[in-house]
């Protein structure tokens, strides 16, 4: 979550920079007031409470002088008792500010283009060459049902529509390209974790999941717990409330699982094939670092990615997210884009993201650099969509037959 201390000081920096993410005027004017009272009322208690100190150490030279004590005692007994009345005001007070900033967006950096949605992001690298085809290609989805590897009604009679059965050599290459992914992200120095497939309120608060999301997650009735939405949940919150020595930083993380997503705001977008659907599998990378450091690993991690894609034979893009398709708790994010020859366009595989002390403040993610705890900066990015890098092979690697070239990189998992 934002700085509150940020907040106090410096409130209308903080409302443009969130004016350009797209929060509302009404949450800013509110939040402003909230923030205004509770600093007020804060400072308010701490000149009670150094006048009650400044009191007390005069007790002392009272009972030396043999002065009498009791307008003293009663004077204190009342700077007490106020101090008391406006501690529980502070809190209130603070309280409902956190709740309000719970559910309020990290900060744009400065250089993050302005724009209301996908439509003004900027392109900043076009990298490999597309395929040329003899014949028209096709969807994937049109390729799955003529060689029977992608069942989509099957999929629907086990769970429900946007659910897909996968056989034979595609259910293979799924696998096959799990364990390429984490193969190549080890090799670039991301330590290899298994985590839980499902995490609890505090989890998901910590990386921003909740409470501003709950409708897109998919919620384990009579416990606290959630079918997590990506690895960066769990991955992220392995350090949760933890102070990590400086020497140990950064931290690399790669992990493989299934993702599950409600998708409520996606009704009528992709509802054919793979690309938007309730489960799905991915290869995350997630990074903790010093805030030094994070601008680095940003750009190794958009690097692995995209060198992910080339070395498949993938043609991509790397665009730069304007203000408006920011996520919540991204201040920069980088998409990687794969060229889909059946859809004649690209389309979003990986998306990687800065953070930086946004969910480290709200998971109480520190490291210990000196006598000082100072908030970890936190990255993910996907490393890569599994589905839709399945997506992009059957696509660019269709012969005029239905068949699918696998890639020579793959071959020895399949």
């Amino acid at each position: 979550m934002i700085d509150i201390k940020l907040l106090q000081k410096d409130f209308d920096e903080v409302a443009t920079a969130l004016n350009r993410k797209g929060v509302s005027q009404d949450i800013l004017d509110n939040l402003k007031a909230l923030s205004v009272d509770a600093k007020a009322k804060r400072q308010e208690m701490e000149n009670v409470t150094a006048e009650q100190n400044s009191l007390s150490k005069e007790f002392g030279r009272y009972k030396k002088e043999g002065l009498d004590i009791a307008p003293l005692q009663e004077n204190i007994n009342k700077l007490k008792n106020q101090k008391q009345e406006l501690e529980e005001q502070v809190r209130v007070l603070e309280e409902e500010l956190s709740s309000i900033i719970l559910g309020v967006p990290n900060m744009p950096d400065s250089d993050v283009p302005d724009g209301a949605d996908e439509n003004e992001n900027v392109v900043l690298e076009t990298i490999g060459e597309k395929p040329n085809f003899s014949f028209e290609p096709k969807e994937h989805w049109d390729l799955g049902e003529s060689n029977g590897t992608l069942d989509f009604i099957r999929g629907v009679k086990l769970a429900k529509s946007r659910f897909t059965a996968m056989r034979g050599q595609a259910a293979k290459l799924e696998r096959a390209l799990i364990n390429y992914m984490l193969k190549f992200n080890a090799e670039r120095g991301f330590e290899e974790w298994y985590v839980p497939f499902m995490a609890n309120t505090n989890a998901l608060q910590g990386t921003g999941q909740l409470p501003k999301f709950g409708e897109d997650l998919f919620k384990i009735e009579g416990e606290d717990l959630y079918l997590i939405p990506t690895a960066e949940v769990a991955l992220t919150n392995l350090y949760n409330d933890e102070i990590i020595p400086v020497e140990e930083l950064p931290y690399l993380m790669t992990s493989y699982t299934p993702c599950f997503r409600k998708e409520a705001g996606s009704a009528g977008r992709d509802t054919r094939g793979l690309i938007r659907q309730h489960q799905f599998d991915k290869v995350e990378m997630v990074a903790i670092t010093t805030q030094e450091q994070s601008e680095e690993v940003f750009e190794k991690m958009v690097a692995c990615a995209s060198d992910l894609l080339t070395s498949l034979g993938l043609a991509h893009q790397k665009v730069m997210l304007c203000t408006g398709d920011l996520g919540f708790s991204a201040t920069r994010t980088i998409d990687l884009e794969v060229w889909l020859p059946g859809q004649g366009k690209y389309r979003e595989i990986s998306s990687i993201s800065n953070t930086r002390d946004f969910q480290a403040r709200r998971a109480k993610i520190r490291y210990k650099d000196g006598k000082k705890n100072i908030l970890a900066h936190t990255l993910n990015g996907s490393s890569l969509a599994v589905g839709r890098t399945l997506v992009a092979i059957m696509e660019n690697y269709q012969q005029e037959d239905g068949t699918i070239t696998i890639p020579e990189v793959l071959k020895k998992y399949m």
